[in-house]
């Protein structure tokens, strides 16, 4: 699966006052700009317009409405995004008037080849600025360049693509180590707050077979609906063998975020767990999926930058 992480650079052009967490305000936004951006019949819901196929918001923003899945890669319950915005990790709330700032766009697929619609959106979204509002403003955003790996994609300066940036294949082979065998303890760091279910309850711990089991689902996800179809993997077996890794050391908590959401038109709590877990067993077979989730994020909401990790192998 092709994937490439963009880092976007900005520069303020009002004084901003953002949440401490910014991942759902770029989203939101986010969805609305490339809506206007791409979309032919603005007036037509996803679900019933006849574009949806070849639309790029519907793939993007709508992947439940999104069936030309159906007919090019196994069908999964719901398909993923095929993007990740990761927020500048500064908390921060209050900005002044020509501070710089930045965040990084992670795409998936063949949506790559659309980057320059990504950009203009994000373009549109400077235009009509970020955050709370102040004197009925919200604070505006010169988009300054756009870079993927140290290369410039796009600058300000030009106005136009340099270049579609350097892509990767993202996938468990690439991602598999000979030293693997040998590493018997990692230290999985959770950078932002991860939200995922087991047996339909959300989870305030991480026992490593959960951790396993909901890195099985991004991995298989990601890759039946954007990459060369489901891998084949031993599931019931590696979710058994996971069960066997004990937790040595575990300093999580859970950390409640608010959002609002336009869609639903209310606040929304938006919890997940934080901070570093500790295992040890055998754990070689599993470094390639977190390898995978390290890049791809990890649960629910990660098109908000959620479930990011880290992780520290130790032979």
């Amino acid at each position: 699966m092709r994937f490439a992480r963009y880092s976007f650079a900005c520069i303020l052009e009002d004084a901003a006052i953002l949440p401490e967490y910014k991942g759902s305000t770029f989203r939101g936004i986010f969805g609305h700009a490339l809506k206007q951006v791409v979309c032919a019949l603005k007036r037509q819901e996803c679900d019933e317009c006849i574009l949806r196929q070849k639309c790029l918001y519907a793939s993007v923003i709508e992947p439940k409405s999104w069936n030309q899945l159906e007919a090019k890669k196994p069908k999964t319950a719901m398909p993923p995004h095929p993007y990740v915005i990761e927020p500048d990790p500064d908390q921060r709330t209050s900005f002044a008037k020509g501070e710089l700032f930045g965040f990084n766009l992670i795409l998936f697929g063949e949506v790559n080849d659309s980057l320059p619609y990504f950009i203009y959106a994000f373009d549109q979204v400077g235009r009509r600025g970020i955050g709370k509002k102040v004197e009925g403003q919200r604070a505006r955003f010169a988009l300054e360049r756009v870079e993927v790996e140290g290369s410039s994609c796009y600058s300000k300066e030009h106005r136009k693509i340099l270049n579609m940036g350097n892509q990767r294949d993202l996938s468990l082979e690439n991602l598999t180590r000979a030293s693997d065998h040998g590493v018997h303890t990692v230290n999985i760091s959770l950078l932002t707050p991860l939200r995922i279910k087991h047996q339909n309850h959300l989870e305030a711990s991480l026992p490593f077979h959960v951790l396993v089991r909901a890195m099985l689902r991004r991995v298989s996800t990601l890759l039946a609906a954007y990459g060369a179809g489901e891998p084949d993997l031993d599931y019931q077996g590696l979710t058994k063998r996971a069960q066997t890794v004990e937790t040595i050391e575990s300093h999580l908590s859970w950390f409640d975020w608010r959002r609002y959401s336009n869609r639903q038109d209310q606040a929304m709590l938006m919890g997940g767990i934080v901070g570093n877990v500790s295992y040890t067993g055998d754990l070689g077979e599993f470094l390639p999926l977190i390898r995978f989730c390290e890049i791809s994020h990890l649960g629910k909401q990660t098109t908000f930058g959620l479930g990011k990790i880290k992780m520290e192998a130790i032979p």
